[in-house]
């Protein structure tokens, strides 16, 4: 008898975990999940604050995901068609969860401040930062910036206009900066 067995590992070859997923097998969709789950996790919680909030959203996300795996098409990344849902499954949560507003405004974007900040900001108090948005600014600055995701799709996505997106980035943008300014002024000083 051979002692040695010749193991295959399937996460090894995505796109054969992906059909195994679709047809249901589920030591595949446990892979797939196990795989993504940390990656997606992040981006729900980029606009959800609370982390068991965001985990829900995105358990229903994958939910979602081996719903609708059959559909999927291999034109891009599976990685990216995964965030997409996460994305859409955020924004679904925190509708669900209270009226999101959209103030629009009248705003200059020729005084758009772009000073450069030297600060030595730890990433989570950046994260407590975006957290302390307004949803609405929150959620298009994330779509945008982290996201990468052009103007119009935002509109779309959100059901508001192109201009509201630009104006809820400004103003998220110019929130951001005076509050990373405050915070590298007590940096500065060493207050806390």
């Amino acid at each position: 008898m051979n002692s040695f067995l010749k193991v295959i590992q399937l996460h090894k070859n995505e796109p054969v975990l992906i059909k195994r997923a679709a047809k249901g097998h589920r030591d595949a969709q446990h892979m797939l999940y196990e795989w993504y789950a940390p990656k997606m996790l992040s981006v729900c919680r980029y606009y959800i604050k609370d982390v068991q909030h965001a985990e829900e959203a995105m358990l229903n996300g994958f939910f979602k995901v081996f719903s609708s795996l059959k559909n999927f098409r291999a034109e891009g990344s599976f990685e990216g068609w995964i965030r997409r849902i996460m994305v859409r499954e955020s924004i679904s949560f925190l509708r669900s969860q209270k009226h999101i507003e959209f103030p629009v405004e009248e705003i200059d974007f020729r005084n758009e401040c772009n000073d450069p900040i030297n600060t030595d900001i730890e990433l989570d108090q950046i994260q407590q930062l975006i957290d302390a948005l307004p949803e609405g600014y929150k959620m298009v600055f994330v779509m945008f910036a982290i996201e990468g995701y052009k103007h119009h799709e935002i509109a779309s996505m959100l059901s508001i206009s192109e201009g509201t997106s630009k104006s809820q980035l400004f103003k998220a943008r110019k929130m951001l900066q005076e509050r990373l300014q405050e915070l590298d002024k007590k940096t500065s000083y060493g207050i806390k």
